[in-house]
């Protein structure tokens, strides 16, 4: 029976790549990109997400990564920022450094036992539509399988946020099922929920 290491003492990269993404843990110091790219992104984000109802501080933003940073230490959660490399678009990607911050994901509501993982993610408005979310997911199920040694990894999403569940569907994941009426979004209308998952 294999035995379960406390997660703290797990061992495993804070910083991995896709072919045109840098994938990271937050650091003290990213909080002014991070809010940069919610100002822009609020007028989408407040529709799906219970956080984005009012736009942040730069001293709130920066305060959330440094908490972020701890709870990866922690292992408590692993959230990540996605970040272009500088070159992507024009062909030059050997080498290649951290450009612009695009949006988040990362790895939630975790089991350690069980080893089961939510992504969760979003992208900034200016960079919809090109491809990079799928790429991320895509990235990230592959970190969670190959290194965490995750058994399942899912994907929740509003069964309204088309966009965000198509997503889940290009990058394998399978509808399970939907749970209707699971909750309500920030004006109080019910919502229901898809619930998509990939096994090992």
């Amino acid at each position: 029976m294999e035995t379960i290491m406390n997660p703290v003492l797990l061992d495993f990269p804070d910083r991995f790549e896709s072919e045109h993404l840098i994938i990271r843990a937050p650091r003290a110091g990213d909080g002014p990109a991070l809010n940069a790219g919610v100002i822009e992104s609020l007028p989408e984000l407040r529709h799906w997400l219970p956080w984005a109802q009012h736009a942040p501080s730069v001293a709130e933003s920066e305060t959330l990564v440094r908490r972020s940073h701890a709870r990866w230490i922690l292992r408590d959660d692993l959230w990540l920022l996605l970040f272009c490399k500088n070159g992507a678009m024009d062909g030059a990607m050997e080498g290649a450094s951290e450009g612009e911050f695009i949006g988040c994901s990362g790895l939630h509501r975790m089991d350690w036992t069980a080893r089961t993982f939510e992504i969760g993610y979003w992208l900034r408005t200016s960079q919809c539509g090109r491809g990079f979310m799928s790429e991320a997911v895509h990235a990230i199920t592959g970190f969670a399988f190959d290194v965490l040694r995750a058994r399942r990894v899912e994907i929740r999403a509003d069964a309204r946020n088309v966009r965000s569940w198509r997503v889940a569907e290009r990058c394998g994941f399978e509808l399970e099922g939907t749970l209707r009426n699971e909750s309500v979004d920030a004006d109080n209308v019910a919502r229901d929920l898809r619930i998509y998952s990939r096994i090992c």
